[in-house]
């Protein structure tokens, strides 16, 4: 079973032209790319995600700003992450409950290996709790 980890893309250029970084399929990104979607202007003192996904994997990347991306697996390993910079992004396992605060400028940008699905979910914690055999 794979972790949550964080993952470095190419930071490719200078301080004087700017930079690019690149994910490639068969690249850093570990599943094939099939939804991409962003979020903004979210409010400093909204939690988002509180959920697991039974199947989709995802990396999450702060293109702006600063989010704070915690997970829990089904063990109870818990882990924090604090995505600041726009190359690099956290990789999210399908088991791994998690919550994203953001600061007011942040931009997340999300890879996933699915196509939304609202059966993939489980918005419950309990729920996760049952489904990943604890109690």
């Amino acid at each position: 079973m794979q972790k949550p980890h964080l993952i470095e893309f190419p930071k490719l250029g200078a301080s004087d032209i700017g930079y690019i970084s690149v994910g490639e399929a068969n690249g850093l990104i570990p599943f094939t790319v099939e939804r991409t979607f962003w979020t903004y202007f979210t409010p400093e003192s909204i939690v988002r995600g509180r959920h697991a996904h039974h199947a989709t994997e995802q990396v999450l990347i702060a293109v702006a700003g600063r989010i704070i991306v915690t997970t829990e697996m089904p063990d109870g390993e818990i882990s924090t992450f604090v995505l600041e910079s726009p190359h690099v992004g956290v990789y999210v396992p399908p088991n791994a409950w998690h919550t994203m605060q953001y600061s007011h400028t942040a931009v997340q940008l999300v890879f996933a290996s699915t196509r939304y699905n609202e059966q993939d979910y489980i918005r419950q914690y309990e729920n996760f709790r049952q489904v990943w055999g604890h109690k």
